[in-house]
């Protein structure tokens, strides 16, 4: 089974790259099933309904997020019906949405996606290793694969975690920092493991925003309202292929370049 991770979606170029690029990657590799990070698919911060409906109408099987999915208030109650869109189960008991979900590749495999947030540099959530645990034995039994989006900005938060659920989980894949790592492998457990799966959409900017207002907020240290950069603009992520068994044989890294 091969499954395709789509590093963090940024504004309408990373929306753009999914409608034209996830297709190519999906006949191409013979992918089985589509995941995503959209937190950020709705103007570079947040993500709306409309947004949602839109990358799940393009191929994508199930979107994860972060702690950017509150932008928009109008994302709560979708947050609450759906079961397509997560957001990090590590957070407080009685938020809106859900922090896993189960889908169904079209050869009838069944495959757990699970969405957690790091707390260093960032919100001083559950604990995501604890949660982990809870998480692992809740999940149905007659799984084939079990994927984990680790939402973080330490590498050695998501380094730990890789390692505490080596074993337990089909692959752990960091998003958040919109920069791709190369340190992907296949711990000793049968884990696939990458600290960042990367960004898609605009590389020509500072992670995906216009870069003279970055730099002008690095020199002024005044607020200064992010705008989505739209140039050279990349599909970035991770392929994941799997033995029957549900371990790790390969975890590649992508990029794949938007023409035009």
């Amino acid at each position: 089974m091969r499954i395709l991770f789509v590093g963090d979606i940024v504004g309408s170029p990373g929306r753009r790259a999914v409608q034209e690029l996830v297709p190519r990657l999906v006949d191409r590799h013979l992918v089985d099933l589509v995941v995503a990070n959209g937190e950020n698919a709705a103007g570079g911060i947040g993500l709306t309904p409309q947004v949602a409906e839109e990358l799940l109408n393009l191929g994508v099987d199930v979107l994860t997020s972060g702690n950017h999915i509150w932008k928009h208030k109008e994302i709560l109650p979708y947050l609450e019906e759906g079961e397509r869109l997560l957001r990090p189960a590590n957070y407080p008991p009685g938020t809106p949405g859900r922090g896993w979900t189960v889908v169904e590749t079209a050869a009838g495999r069944r495959v757990a996606v699970l969405n957690l947030e790091g707390r260093v540099f960032m919100s001083p959530l559950e604990c995501p290793f604890r949660t982990a645990d809870r998480l692992l034995g809740e999940l149905p039994r007659d799984l084939a694969a079990v994927i984990v989006d680790f939402h973080a900005e330490a590498t050695s938060e998501k380094q730990a975690l890789g390692w505490y659920l080596d074993g337990r989980v089909s692959a752990l894949i960091g998003t958040h920092t919109h920069v791709q790592t190369a340190d992907e492998r296949v711990l000793p457990g049968g884990t696939g493991y990458i600290t960042d799966a990367g960004m898609t959409g605009p590389t020509n900017g500072v992670i995906g925003m216009k870069k003279e207002i970055i730099l002008e907020r690095f020199l002024s240290q005044r607020p200064q309202p992010f705008k989505v950069a739209a140039a050279q603009v990349q599909l970035q992520g991770v392929l994941v292929e799997l033995t029957d068994d549900g371990r790790c044989r390969s975890l590649t890294r992508i990029q794949e370049a938007l023409k035009g």
